[in-house]
Order: C-alpha cells, then sequence, then structure tokens
C-alpha cells in the first residue's frame, strides 16, 4: 500500500459510504454499510461501483459493546479480527487487533479521549457546529503487541464529510497493512455512530 492512505466519509448519505484512497491518487476500497441491519455485516470493495469483493467484516453478537468483528477475504478466508474492549473504550477508544491464528498482534488506542468529547459536543451547536470538523482532530495509534507504534489515524479538516489520513509509522508486512486497513475502518465506524 502506497501510504499515507485518506479515508473519506459521505456525512449526508443515509447509510454510511466511505472511499480509501493512496497516496497516488488510487483507489484502495469502497465501503457503503448496510441499513437497518441488526448485526454488522459489511462488504468492502475495490472500486464504488461495487464490482469485484474484497473483503467482509461480519460482527459476533448483535450488541457491540464487546463485539467481536472477524475479517476476510473475497473468498471467505479469515484473515483476523478485532474486539473493542468493553469498559477500558467508554473514556477512550481500545481495541485489540487478532491476527487469523487468534494471536493478539496489535491494538489501536486513541491519543486523547477530551478531543472527541469536544468535537462531538462543538458539533452539536446549532449553525456553528459544522466548523467542529476543522477544530478538533481526534488521533489514534496503531500499536504491535509490544506497544511499538505502527501507525496513525487522524481526523482531518473538512465540510460536509468526514476525512481522515492513515499514517504509517513503521514497515509492515503485506498482511499486517491489510488488518491495519480493515481494523481502522471498523473502529472509525463504531467511534462515529458512538459520537
Amino acid at each position: 500500500m502506497n501510504f499515507p492512505l485518506q479515508f473519506s466519509f459521505k456525512i449526508l448519505a443515509i447509510a454510511s459510504q466511505i472511499q480509501v484512497v493512496d497516496a497516488g491518487g488510487s483507489t484502495l476500497a469502497y465501503l457503503k454499510q448496510k441499513l437497518l441491519k441488526l448485526r454488522e455485516d459489511i462488504d468492502i470493495y475495490a472500486d464504488s461501483q461495487q464490482t469485484q469483493l474484497l473483503y467482509n467484516i461480519k460482527a459476533d453478537r448483535i450488541i457491540d459493546f464487546s463485539a467481536r468483528y472477524t475479517f476476510t477475504d473475497g473468498s471467505g478466508k479469515v484473515l483476523g479480527y478485532i474486539k473493542r474492549q468493553g469498559m477500558r473504550s467508554l473514556w477512550k477508544a481500545n481495541y485489540h487487533i487478532f491476527d487469523a491464528a487468534e494471536n493478539h498482534v496489535m491494538s489501536i488506542n486513541e491519543e486523547n479521549g477530551w478531543v472527541k468529547v469536544w468535537d462531538s459536543l462543538f458539533g452539536e451547536i446549532p449553525v456553528i457546529g459544522v466548523l467542529s470538523g476543522y477544530l478538533f482532530h481526534p488521533a489514534y495509534l496503531v500499536t504491535d503487541a509490544s506497544g511499538a507504534q505502527l501507525a496513525r489515524l487522524e481526523k482531518q479538516p473538512a465540510f460536509f464529510e468526514g476525512k481522515f489520513q492513515l499514517d504509517k509509522a513503521a514497515a509492515l508486512k503485506a498482511s499486517d497493512e491489510v488488518l491495519v486497513l480493515l481494523s481502522v475502518l471498523m473502529m472509525t465506524l463504531l467511534e462515529r455512530a458512538r459520537g
């Protein structure tokens, strides 16, 4: 993957839509969240026309407080999963990433819980709340099992859409890059739903 990766969320869309573009401007992934699903089941495609299925993310339960989200490739092969750390994620986002053999290989942690709180509160103020996208920028660190930083996701200034940038901080194997991409996509969807 050609980092940094740009994530664009359509805010005014009925269902969440995300496009992931690499540093060269090529689309890496596109997803459109299904409406009225009790249990998350997200298909990720190679393009916005949704012609080639790349990955799928599926929740193991309806209530997602500590749900496990399993990643599979287009053929159904399990790649790994991400799991929110329940009570620990109430204040600051805290997720663990596991490989296909169920080994804890990475984590995602929010840098500063206050930034998300202020972003959410300011965003609810009528009229001037649209400026929250330019004032507050929550960031999330992806670390390996030992705590070394691998990547960083940060919200970018934007009107009428959510923009995030994923920067790589260390060399990653191709399989780990896929795990990071899928984990960050799912975590971002969950955190956007929380506010």
